[in-house]
């Protein structure tokens, strides 16, 4: 359903999906791409839900006008603080204070969205997924006290490649628990489906879903999550 999260400073508009049984139950923050909040993520967010998650895609483009959330968001991912990570903080506390919820929160995110995840880790996240997020050179430090973490990528995706491998030591340096994944036959958004422009434009890159490594991807960050998540103390 449509919901709104209220932000120090204005609020976001989000998408909740709640599971069809009896809670509380713990929550997942679900971080778009560069695309925005659309069809694809509310099914993910759905996804989430169908498992027992109450889950939350806040609409990170909903505070102004589209190009200007882009380009801010963006600038914040790569200088690595800015409004965007207080946004997506500030849903995850409005989540967890639910009667709804647990207190327990994960974070899930594609692309842009991975990135962002992956940088939420150490902030009190209790499990993240990373799929195709960009990795930072000094992930190491950055990554000290992180939540136990799971990703995925693939291995034809030209724009991240490096990463995976990067991720892995970093996460092993810091001792964090994870379970990373590098997929032969698929590129970048292989997890998504696209409709429309976007798959058009998916296609013209070479960013097609990949169903059978898709669902492989799922099974590994629906079993990690109730591991560290629904079941971790």
């Amino acid at each position: 359903m449509q919901t709104t999260v209220p932000l120090p400073s204005g609020s976001l508009s989000a998408h909740l999906a709640s599971p069809d049984r009896e809670g509380p139950w713990p929550g997942v923050v679900v971080l778009h791409e560069a695309f925005g909040l659309n069809d694809d993520i509310r099914r993910i967010a759905g996804r989430f839900a169908a498992n027992g998650y109450l889950a939350v895609a806040p609409d990170l483009f909903s505070w102004a006008s589209t190009p200007r959330c882009l380009v801010a968001s963006f600038r914040d991912l790569l200088r690595r603080h800015g409004s965007t990570h207080e946004r997506i903080d500030a849903t995850r506390g409005w989540l967890a204070a639910r009667e709804e919820c647990t207190g327990r929160v994960g974070i899930v995110g594609f692309c842009m969205g991975g990135g962002f995840a992956l940088l939420a880790a150490p902030r009190g996240y209790a499990a993240a997924s990373v799929n195709y997020g960009l990795v930072p050179k000094d992930a190491e430090p950055i990554l000290a006290g992180a939540c136990p973490i799971v990703a995925s990528y693939g291995a034809k995706d030209r724009t991240l490649r490096g990463h995976p491998a990067r991720l892995r030591t970093a996460l092993e340096t810091n001792g964090i628990d994870h379970d990373i994944k590098e997929y032969l036959d698929v590129s970048h958004s292989f997890m998504n489906e696209h409709q429309g422009w976007v798959a058009t434009l998916g296609r013209v890159g070479g960013f097609t879903h990949g169903p059978a490594q898709a669902e492989d991807a799922w099974n590994r960050t629906l079993a990690f999550f109730d591991r560290h998540l629904r079941r971790g103390a």
